[in-house]
């Protein structure tokens, strides 16, 4: 059989005309899809399986379909495979191929299935792939921020809010939130994994097939859950990927969140950390500079994984039922938004274990703003001061240090008894930063202790 009558469109026989140029580059979908060749090929060779095992194939024709698709396969991973577009997208040119090698056989694969099952069977089976593996990052990640929280248990630093010091944390506390916010993302990864991964292959264009099929073998042979209940939903919904899109731009909005503080915290302002050489970049002009670019990329990558989610959400928001080539506009922001996310988790897990820390910055840091004058309020109402009268004296306080540049601890009791006549020499217990910090010595605590008693939960977690 020839080329040019196996590798002409499948569906040429209602028309009169060839398809326009332009229309044919317009509407094809090839030169993106194919990134999902792995999974078509595995989805073929259980819809084979299926129809030997149901008798629409004869073993003979189902051997022959597999070895030819694992050829295929074998073809395309080492870049032979002769890709057109004129055959509009991966299935059909993996279809023509097909043919091409074994011949008329090639051609009983389709039986019982369409391009609207086959593609969206497809794009679930690779986001489940690739779902796992951003789970994997992810956790590599968390493993990365628990080394550097539990290393840094006892390593002060001011926390903030308004980005005004607030009170004094330790370092691996601040890690540890971090941490969590990971976990949550990984849980929502997680959950929306169970939806991904039901089977719509057998709902056909839309409505079934008349053929004796057994898609309860077919989810099995391709490792689903459980299979779409209903053929008109199973071809035309996108919320799996919606939802993937939303659990991604959560996750990208949470890197987005430490990007800035990354930012912050190597300038030379703030001066608590140093981000390794190979994560920075420097100035064509300015040779002194050392600039974060990673945080400042991820911080701006998280703005197109946003705009994806939007467009993924305005896709599907006026499509009616069953499947509309709108859909064909689902794979490029999904995908960009799997590569992005990819590459952020990456370059993160890398870089977070090896930044160096500036215990000595943090530390004088949180001695320059005040940051135990909570305490020293917390000091008070354990003196018997109601507590609004205990923040008034400590607001005196904190005045009178600002107009003579001291901290807290920096006064005299002399000087400190005159805002309060219950103020003791035991008040300098808690003025320390380290009584502050150890004083908060209870579960989601930031006190030392507590900081690797949630890094140990938390290695039990991740198990």
């Amino acid at each position: 059989m020839s080329n040019e009558t196996t590798r002409e469109k499948p569906w040429t026989g209602r028309f009169t005309e060839p398809t326009d140029a332009f229309v044919e580059a317009f509407t094809a979908s090839v030169q993106f899809d194919q990134r999902m060749y792995r999974q078509d090929i595995a989805g073929s060779i259980a819809h084979a399986r299926m129809l030997a095992h149901v008798g629409v194939l004869t073993e003979q024709e189902r051997d022959a379909i597999i070895g030819g698709l694992e050829e295929i396969r074998t073809e395309i991973e080492r870049g032979e495979f002769p890709w057109s577009i004129a055959l509009e997208d991966l299935h059909m040119n993996i279809e023509a191929r097909l043919t091409e090698r074994i011949g008329v056989t090639g051609k009983k694969l389709h039986t019982g299935r369409s391009r609207n099952d086959q593609v969206a069977t497809d794009i679930r089976l690779y986001l489940r792939d690739e779902v796992d593996a951003i789970c994997t990052e992810l956790r590599r990640l968390q493993q990365g921020l628990l080394e550097v929280a539990e290393r840094e248990a006892e390593t002060i630093m001011p926390g903030f809010t308004h980005l005004q010091t607030a009170q004094p944390v330790t370092f691996g506390h601040h890690m540890m939130a971090w941490f969590e916010m990971l976990q949550r993302d990984d849980q929502r990864l997680r959950d929306c994994r169970k939806r991904v991964n039901i089977m719509p292959l057998g709902a056909a264009a839309l409505a079934g097939t008349s053929y004796p099929i057994d898609r309860e073998f077919t989810a099995r042979e391709l490792g689903f859950d459980g299979i779409a209940e209903n053929s008109l939903d199973a071809v035309s919904d996108r919320d799996f990927a919606i939802e993937f899109s939303a659990a991604a731009a959560l996750l990208m909005t949470h890197l987005s969140r430490w990007s800035e503080e990354l930012v912050l915290w190597s300038s030379s302002q703030f001066d608590f950390i140093d981000l390794g050489d190979s994560f920075c970049t420097g100035s064509s002009i300015m040779p002194q500079k050392k600039n974060p670019d990673v945080p400042e990329l991820v911080r701006g990558k998280t703005g197109r994984v946003n705009g994806h989610l939007i467009a993924l959400l305005t896709l599907m928001k006026a499509q009616p039922l069953a499947y509309n080539k709108d859909n064909q506009e689902d794979k490029e922001p999904l995908f960009d938004t799997i590569d992005t996310l990819k590459g952020c988790l990456k370059v993160y897990a890398d870089m977070i274990p090896n930044m160096r820390v500036n215990r000595d910055a943090m530390y004088e840091a949180a001695r320059r703003g005040f940051s135990t004058a909570t305490d020293l309020a917390d000091y008070l109402v354990c003196k018997g001061l109601p507590f609004r009268d205990a923040h008034e004296v400590v607001g005196k306080a904190v005045r009178a240090g600002v107009e003579s540049s001291r901290d807290l601890s920096e006064m005299g009791l002399d000087e400190l008894q005159q805002f309060s006549n219950v103020i003791t020499e035991d008040v300098f217990d808690v003025l320390t930063l380290e009584g502050s910090v150890s004083a908060r010595n209870h579960t989601g605590g930031t006190a030392p202790e507590q900081v690797r008693a949630a890094v140990a939960r938390a290695r039990e977690r991740l198990i």
